[in-house]
């Protein structure tokens, strides 16, 4: 997927939302998506970051986007529904969905693991992309061609030690992806999911602290996974788990 070559106007005229759009995958892809002709609304927690992006994406010439501050930790069915209305009332469609955010929480032995992160981790990795996707709904039937992309990990699909609700709750986005894609199939809407592979950023570091950072791709380079999913040549896919960085 990363040797796809898009159009350099492949995203015109589309609005997709992109969360966790402060720093790492989610800025890169953000910025990338408005290259090649996005409006972009950018979700994230952290106001500073978002502003950041939103400046970059101005500066490079892109569409003028939108942001949108929301914790996902806190976020409860209401708050996804005010977004919604909010993107209904700027735009009146969603082209895109990039369920990019997630919690890595801490690498702990699942019997000793905290009782206060764990809901935290499933809050932020799998029920907010339910209650996202759920209250954008309306939005997506009201587009051509509506994508919703789910970024999951390798350990979603194969359990490893310590890895705790991370693993779990990416498990679940991946259930999810599919059986919103089966329900959604006959209106159009396409849903798969992306596992990014190893890549350089935040929470990469976290979890492998030993690591050398220069041996990783950077977030842009994955950028044109992101590209081919939220875009109309993937037309037809839905239902697939992908992998950026091949199997």
């Amino acid at each position: 997927m990363l040797d796809y070559q898009a159009a350099p106007d492949l995203l015109r005229d589309r609005v997709i939302l992109v969360t966790g759009a402060g720093d790492g995958i989610g800025a890169a892809a953000a910025e990338t998506l408005a290259a090649h002709g996005a409006t972009v609304v950018l979700l994230g927690r952290t106001i500073r970051k978002l502003e950041e992006v939103y400046d970059r994406i101005e500066q490079a010439g892109g569409p003028q986007p939108a942001i949108f501050p929301m914790n996902l930790e806190g976020a409860a069915a209401k708050d996804y529904d005010e977004l919604a209305t909010k993107v209904d009332e700027a735009f009146g469609r969603l082209d895109g969905l990039l369920h990019n955010a997630a919690n890595l929480g801490s690498l702990t032995p699942l019997h000793l693991y905290s009782m206060e992160m764990w809901p935290k981790v499933m809050q932020v990795n799998l029920n907010a992309p339910y209650l996202l996707t759920r209250a954008c709904l309306p939005l997506l039937q009201a587009s051509e061609d509506p994508s919703v992309v789910f970024t999951t990990a390798d350990v979603a699909r194969k359990g490893k030690a310590y890895w705790g609700p991370f693993a779990v709750s990416l498990a679940g986005t991946e259930r999810l992806m599919e059986i919103f894609a089966e329900e959604l199939e006959g209106e159009g809407i396409r849903c798969n999911s992306l596992d990014p592979g190893p890549v350089n950023t935040g929470l990469r570091q976290r979890a492998y602290p030993g690591e050398d950072p220069t041996e990783l791709l950077q977030p842009a380079d994955i950028t044109p996974a992101h590209l081919y999913l939220l875009g109309p040549d993937s037309r037809g896919q839905t239902g697939q788990a992908f992998s950026a960085q091949g199997d």
